[in-house]
């Protein structure tokens, strides 16, 4: 049986649509990324406004440590992927700069390695998505994939079903 591309785990030929850009890793791409990303996740109609705001929040703080962390000098290359398969939006973040020695104390709260920062990106991330995933391999970059389904309003617990 033949497969066709895939992408974040994804088979390209099954998706309703996929795009990926890729730019330099530079402050100013932050928001272009943001903006990107939440055009692309308002196709699935079923998202509200607060749950496009938390992947664009999640977009952006992948990216910032894209800018701030990978790279020794700016503008390397960050490559953005987003797929839409149904209503499950997947995000992938890829650099190809320095990589994480220990993704597990990264993506613990509060750790930094730049004292003015807060360190809690991985943090922010991981309580905004369905479902996060943080590989690195030193030397060769990072690849952060999150996945996120639209959920609706949240519902008050003492209203009566309809």
């Amino acid at each position: 049986m033949r497969h066709g591309p895939r992408l974040g785990g994804c088979d390209l030929m099954s998706v309703t649509n996929y795009v990926t850009l890729e730019f330099p890793a530079v402050p100013e791409n932050v928001e272009f990324a943001r903006v990107a990303v939440a055009c692309f996740a308002s196709q699935i109609n079923s998202f509200t406004l607060e749950e496009i705001d938390d992947v664009k929040l999640v977009v952006s703080e992948a990216i910032s440590n894209t800018v701030l962390h990978s790279y020794d000098v700016s503008g390397g290359l960050v490559r953005l992927s987003a797929v839409r398969n149904g209503d499950t939006l997947t995000v992938i973040i890829e650099d190809f700069g320095k990589g994480i020695a220990d993704v597990d104390q990264a993506k613990a709260p509060a750790f930094t390695t730049d004292p003015d920062r807060m360190g809690m990106g991985f943090t922010i991330m991981e309580a905004l998505s369905d479902e996060l995933r943080v590989s690195s391999v030193p030397g060769k970059g990072v690849k952060v994939e999150m996945r996120k389904s639209p959920h609706g309003a949240a519902k008050d617990s003492d209203e009566p079903e309809a």
